[in-house]
């Protein structure tokens, strides 16, 4: 019989249990910082219709969508229908629309859930992975703005994070980009595409992008000549106050700047040429990066215009995404050679005749407060072997009662790190713990 290979599909993973755990601190992290700004949580279904995806991711995003056959009787016609959500955003804008009436406006919610794109797989990037995201609908406040970029800030914090950046920009101050350099109106999404990649192809990169859309060779030059300078955000500043859109956009990131002002572990700073390429942003929009990762850890923006799509009027809305699976590798980088905590106890079982005793006394424990492992091992009940299984759980108490421990109405309590023990009667046992384990 042919083997199957066991390895999970490319650009997906299998978490074993150490992972899992450290995964759900983190989002148990987030979520509580997400409910201190007064966000609520949401779920959607993990597939939508087609139709409510395509179109709202830009020029590459579309090609991207994980497509899902039609069933049944026109199974055979390769057609697609159905499609996994490629963000959470998207389907939070349906949402809004469905049930508008039945939320509070505006609507404060936060999602940590799966996505799926059709990518090419690389270091922290995968066809499946989760996403973070925290958004408000139905505020054009800058307020709304500014209190995104702090919960996220507030996050990775939380999280142990210090030494990220927040890049905020506008789309309005964007367009007065586009205006200020003399770039025709129909070239500016596909200008802004080329500009958003300076950090990864530098300036003579992106100059040669911007001659393949189509752009001027002397809107290029002048481009160019601003990108190489130092101070380049002074340099943006000076074309965008020539026009009434830049200046406006330029008073939209001064505005906000000014309401975040300093977060902790991490800086706010105004990043010109910025532009996210999803093409549904409407107003302000940012990027976090981190010293230790280069590449984005959270981004997001104002999308005034994606909930109208659904419901016929546009309803404003302003959020952010935190990109879950390069936050949890730089926390896996910091913790490297730190295990993963395991059960505070093991109770052994020593012997059939104890087994029930040591059901009874997990319970006890368990009852207690106390996260316990009952060794459910067959064959051997060697104390040796079951400590050995603790050491690799990670446990750091075991509870021991043979037949003479039983008898003698005694427990014997080891403490695994230290390999120090004490028999003890058995009524004091969950004072004893309290003591070893810092209750």
């Amino acid at each position: 019989m042919a083997s199957i290979d066991a390895n999970p599909p490319s650009g997906t993973r299998d978490f074993l249990p150490a992972e899992v755990s450290r995964r759900e601190h983190a989002f148990a992290t987030i979520r509580t910082a997400f409910q201190r700004h007064g966000f609520e949580p949401l779920d959607t279904p993990a597939f939508e219709r087609l139709e409510v995806l395509t179109g709202k991711y830009g020029e590459e995003g579309d090609q991207l969508i994980f497509k899902i056959l039609r069933r049944g009787e026109h199974e055979t016609t390769g057609e697609a229908d159905h499609a996994l959500r490629y963000d959470l955003t998207v389907p939070l804008a349906r949402v809004a629309a469905r049930y508008g009436s039945q939320l509070p406006t505006p609507f404060k919610r936060y999602q940590i859930a799966p996505v799926w794109r059709a990518d090419r797989p690389g270091k922290g990037r995968y066809r499946e992975f989760f996403q973070c995201d925290v958004d408000t609908i139905g505020s054009d406040s800058a307020v709304a703005d500014a209190s995104t970029i702090v919960a996220v800030a507030d996050v990775l914090d939380a999280l142990g994070l210090a030494g990220f950046t927040v890049q905020l920009n506008s789309r309005q101050a964007l367009a007065g980009l586009i205006e200020a350099y003399g770039i025709p109106p129909q070239l500016a999404d596909s200008t802004l595409v080329g500009l958003d990649k300076l950090d990864k192809i530098g300036v003579d990169g992106v100059a040669a992008e911007l001659r393949d859309r189509g752009v001027a060779a002397d809107a290029v030059e002048a481009l160019v000549t601003d990108l190489g300078r130092d101070d380049l955000a002074d340099a943006i500043r000076e074309r965008l106050i020539a026009n009434d859109v830049g200046r406006a956009g330029l008073a939209e990131v001064d505005q906000i700047l000014d309401l975040v002002g300093e977060v902790p572990g991490g800086r706010v700073s105004y990043a010109p040429v910025m532009a996210r390429g999803l093409s549904y942003y409407t107003g302000p929009v940012f990027e976090v990066v981190h010293e230790a990762l280069d590449t984005t850890i959270a981004a997001g923006g104002r999308y005034d215009g994606l909930v109208g799509m659904f419901q016929g009027q546009d309803v404003p809305a302003t959020g952010g995404s935190l990109g879950i699976e390069r936050i949890l590798l730089l926390l896996e980088q910091a913790a490297e050679g730190t295990p993963a905590p395991g059960p505070d106890v093991l109770v052994t079982v020593m012997d059939d005749a104890g087994a029930a005793d040591a059901f009874a006394t997990a319970g006890r424990l368990r009852r207690a407060g106390y996260t316990v492992d009952l060794y459910s091992g067959g064959g051997s009940r060697k104390l040796g072997k079951q400590l050995k299984y603790a050491d690799r759980r990670a446990v750091r108490v075991a509870v021991i009662r043979g037949a003479d421990e039983r008898a003698a109405g005694r427990v014997t309590v080891k403490h695994l790190a230290s390999g120090e023990q004490a028999t003890i009667d058995d009524a004091g046992l969950e004072d004893h713990l309290a003591g070893l384990l810092g209750r």
